[in-house]
């Protein structure tokens, strides 16, 4: 990975999805290594990001370019799921399954013998669990006897098993109490920093958002524009 190396821009993109005026992005950039938050964006349109982002959706108008490629020229299922692969994604709309353990859950993105898992896969899974600060007790519990921060460190275990190059975050932290919100940013950012990926975070709240990015910006529905938050904001 080239640092510095532009994995996803958007240009002059529109996406209409039932709201009140179509998402509207002027530009955004992410480049390698670079951490940045969102703020602005109500859970409808951050899932709407995220879908452009990654292919799932193409835009109205504009174009998305990931990994120095459109994804209005992905023709193919392969080519998307390649294309996908670059991302691991933080949000409600990952399916969890309740009935099996955190660490079945977390072993889903490496293996199907989830009754019986394979002794890489399980020294794979204590990694990434202790990697996101999910204790060994807390791995052995199903998913539905945890608690909400227990249960976003799994989707964020989950997030990270296939060695992204970009983690996207929708609301993470939507879930938390406020007490437990500096913790998860604390270990968001830790992670991003070791493993030297880039994260793109959609947020409400602005103390987690600069606790985890480099940079903070804020949507202008009415015009796309993302700007940077003033003076006054960093001190509110």
């Amino acid at each position: 990975m080239t640092e510095g190396e532009r994995l996803v821009e958007l240009r002059a993109v529109s996406k209409a999805y039932h709201g009140l005026r179509p998402l509207r992005i002027s530009r955004l950039e992410l480049h390698a290594g670079q951490s940045l938050a969102l703020l602005g964006f109500d859970q409808a349109m951050a899932e709407v990001l995220a879908n452009l982002v990654t292919g799932a959706i193409l835009p109205d108008t504009g174009d998305v370019i990931v990994m120095g490629r459109s994804t209005a020229a992905i023709n193919h299922a392969d080519d998307w799921v390649e294309t996908l692969d670059q991302f691991g994604l933080v949000s409600e709309r990952a399916v969890l399954l309740d009935q099996l353990t955190a660490e079945q859950n977390l072993a889903m993105p490496l293996s199907l013998a989830l009754d019986e898992l394979p002794d890489d896969v399980r020294t794979r899974v204590k990694h990434l669990a202790h990697e996101v600060g999910l204790s060994d007790a807390g791995l052995q519990r199903p998913m539905h006897d945890l608690p909400p921060l227990a249960r976003l460190r799994v989707r964020l275990g989950r997030a990270l098993a296939l060695d992204p190059r970009v983690l996207l975050a929708e609301h993470p932290n939507a879930t938390l109490s406020p007490a437990e919100v500096p913790a998860f940013a604390s270990d968001l950012s830790r992670v991003v920093a070791e493993r030297r990926i880039a994260l793109l975070a959609i947020t409400a709240n602005q103390a987690f958002a600069r606790a985890v990015a480099d940079q903070v910006l804020t949507l202008q529905p009415a015009t796309g524009e993302l700007k940077r938050a003033g003076w006054r904001s960093l001190f509110a």
